[in-house]
């Protein structure tokens, strides 16, 4: 085994020595009970909050995230998370009892979670606290150990999360290690019993198929382009603010922004103006967002430069800037910026944005926005903006979609008691809440036979002609 040092100053013979020290201890896990559990849930989150102002200056130190959206979508999130679980721990790691068919007279059954054993979770820069933390929040509370690969994109937030988990944990229950590419393609050649990876279409497929070497199960959050649709009964002003938000939000570096916006053409006008005007409010304009404190900045100049490309190919081949396109290097700067006239050859119109840039299509026909939609892969996310029902229940039931939100954008995402994920190429699996307890355990079916004389016997060899009415009977009416 290969003793190179990785970027984060730890070989890969560390790296299986922890490894090695969580699978040793998978015995004492397996044994911990539900109330000990949420012992070291509620120690998380005091922990969480005792370093909520180091978070914060991680963050902004990172790529100047503002402190509120610190607060509001990487902590708040968590502490959700954290509360949904110790609410909820003991109904979900109790026995779920299920019916008993007629032919199994005799019997009881039940559903029991129990832990997976070893997980992998490998977070994004995107929202670096929240993306590690809450499947780490769901693997704890499962049962399970915890190896935590953050992104070493968010160098200071994800070396306080280190420091943080530290504080909390043993490393033989949960361990950080960071490190560049290398570091998680070693990772993903362990036997892990379950990875929970968040992160693009590509990548996803490369860690499926690592998985696919043990077997192991996983979870993938990816993401895709995620249409909106504001049809001509919709209410503008609303649907411009909050769509302005939910793609500005990180600077539009949100798997769940909308990446583009289909707009009836009669409405066309009155929400571009719309749009300008909350870009405005919100930022100052899009030439003066650079001033604003509530604006963040591209991660880093890698994705600065992809978005310049996208921006670039678009306006070449005849594209117009509506809005922004303003773009400063050494700031990893890129305006609020919208794009109109639009080409299906057009890099901007085939990959996932990740970035502040809205693409407007106008459209007279339902029709042809359905069939646009449906060529491409399924999204992450479906936004509505509408006051007709029919409509609404029109686009439900002809788009396939990981979620949707009706009249709003991503919050759909902050109700716990939903599912949270996408549909194949936009993502594996289901995270929130009680959905992912169940992706980091195993359900296991167990059942009892107490009968003295079940009815299955009966049907034991040989096959005599009485036998054989009784299993035609049984085929018949059970």
């Amino acid at each position: 085994m290969s003793a190179i040092q990785q970027s984060s100053n730890i070989s890969f013979t560390e790296i299986k020595n922890v490894f090695d020290k969580q699978q040793n201890n998978l015995h004492r896990l397996i044994a911990i009970t539900a109330t000990d559990r949420i012992k070291k849930l509620k120690r998380l989150r005091e922990t969480i909050l005792s370093h909520q102002q180091d978070f914060r200056d991680a963050m902004f130190a990172d790529y100047r995230k503002p402190a509120p959206e610190v607060d509001l979508i990487e902590i708040y999130v968590i502490l959700t998370e954290i509360k949904q679980a110790i609410k909820n721990l003991y109904r979900w790691t109790g026995k779920q009892k299920v019916k008993t068919p007629f032919s199994l007279f005799g019997t009881s059954s039940y559903i029991q979670y129990e832990p997976k054993g070893l997980t992998l979770v490998i977070a994004p820069w995107n929202f670096p606290i929240q993306l590690s933390i809450c499947p780490l929040v769901s693997s704890i509370a499962a049962g399970n150990a915890v190896i935590l690969k953050p992104s070493e994109f968010t160098p200071q937030t994800s070396s306080l999360i280190k420091k943080v988990l530290f504080e909390v944990f043993p490393e033989n229950e949960v361990a950080v290690i960071e490190g560049n590419a290398e570091v998680a393609t070693y990772l993903l050649s362990l036997k892990f019993n379950h990875i929970f990876f968040t992160g693009s279409s590509s990548v996803g497929k490369i860690v499926m198929k690592a998985a696919a070497e043990h077997l192991a199960s996983v979870t993938l959050e990816l993401g895709g382009k995620s249409p909106v649709i504001v049809d001509d009964t919709a209410d503008i002003e609303t649907a411009a603010r909050r769509i302005a938000s939910g793609k500005l939000t990180n600077c539009g570096q949100v798997c769940l922004a909308p990446d583009y916006a289909f707009v009836h053409q009669s409405k066309k006008v009155d929400f571009l103006s719309a749009y300008e005007k909350q870009v405005k409010k919100m930022y100052g304009g899009s030439d003066q967002a650079l001033l604003s404190g509530d604006y963040t900045r591209i991660v880093n100049s890698n994705h600065l430069l992809r978005l310049k490309r996208y921006l670039d190919d678009a306006v070449q081949k005849g594209a117009n800037i509506e809005l922004g396109g303003v773009i400063i290097d050494f700031e990893n700067y890129f305006s609020p910026t919208v794009l109109t006239n639009l080409k299906e050859d057009m890099l901007v119109a085939q990959e996932e944005i990740f970035g502040p840039i809205l693409l407007v299509y106008t459209y007279t026909d339902l029709t042809e926005v359905i069939r646009h939609i449906n060529s491409k892969e399924k999204p992450l996310a479906l936004y509505i903006f509408s006051a007709s029902k029919r409509t609404i229940n029109l686009l439900l039931g002809k788009i396939s979609a990981g979620g949707v939100t009706v009249n709003d954008i991503a919050i759909h995402f902050y109700n716990h008691n939903l599912p949270f994920g996408g549909v194949n190429n936009s993502g594996i699996g289901k995270g929130h809440g009680e959905w992912a307890f169940r992706e980091f355990s195993n359900a296991k079916g167990v059942l009892t036979q107490w009968s003295p004389i079940p009815i299955i016997e009966m049907m034991y060899p040989p096959f005599t002609k009485g036998t054989k009415k009784l299993i035609d009977f049984t085929l018949k009416w059970f």
